[in-house]
């Protein structure tokens, strides 16, 4: 909720309903009050609690940057989404899945409805299943790293694309791209997340 505004601030209001994304080197978001750029937030629909809210914020920005933006992944491509039960991977299958891509989940045995239920098509169990099994996808989207991170590159297309979040890696698919991100604020990014979020087309999770 704003209360003040710094001089020259425009866009807002005293009392209105906020959220988004703090700069990396400011952090400070369990503090009863910060100090934000307004350019890092958008205005809270008031159909969408605060709750919701900051469970969008995080994982759908990472989410979409990480499909979109980095991998720019579109209509009739496939996606490996590991770790397709968690917050980010839930987000990333939905929005995948909306996109009109073929989403494979991946986890362990115990995330498997859920991942389901939040848009994969099919479900490896990182534990039991050959990850090979697959077969070739245009785009791995990674939470996980390590070892993982190396044995997707086998099922990735030539010229295809790993996107990943958890640190820079060796692994490369042929001819094709490497990419570790950290999440950035984007105001009309997050406009997008909350409006799918405000019509059903996307749903949070509390699952870690």
């Amino acid at each position: 909720m704003v209360t003040a505004l710094g001089y020259g601030t425009t866009g807002f209001s005293i009392g209105q309903r906020v959220f988004g994304l703090t700069d990396w080197y400011r952090d400070g978001t369990l503090a009863e009050d910060i100090a934000v750029e307004a350019r890092n937030l958008v205005p809270l629909p008031g159909d969408v609690d605060f709750t919701t809210a900051a469970a969008l914020v995080m994982p759908g920005l990472t989410a979409w940057q990480g499909l979109f933006e980095h991998g720019r992944l579109h209509s009739g491509q496939s996606v490996l989404v590991h770790g397709a039960a968690g917050v980010v991977g839930s987000m990333a299958s939905q929005l995948a899945r909306e996109a009109g891509a073929y989403v494979i989940g991946t986890g362990r045995a115990d995330g498997r409805q859920t991942a389901l239920d939040f848009g994969a098509q099919e479900f490896v169990d990182l534990d039991k299943d050959a990850l090979k099994d697959v077969g070739k996808v245009d785009l791995v989207f990674d939470v996980l790293g390590g070892d993982i991170a190396k044995r997707s590159v086998g099922v990735i297309r030539v010229g295809g694309t790993l996107v990943t979040i958890a640190g820079p890696t060796e692994a490369r698919p042929a001819d094709g791209l490497t990419i570790d991100f950290v999440v950035e604020t984007d105001r009309a990014q997050l406009s997008e997340v909350v409006q799918r979020a405000r019509n059903g087309r996307l749903r949070t999770t509390s699952v870690p």
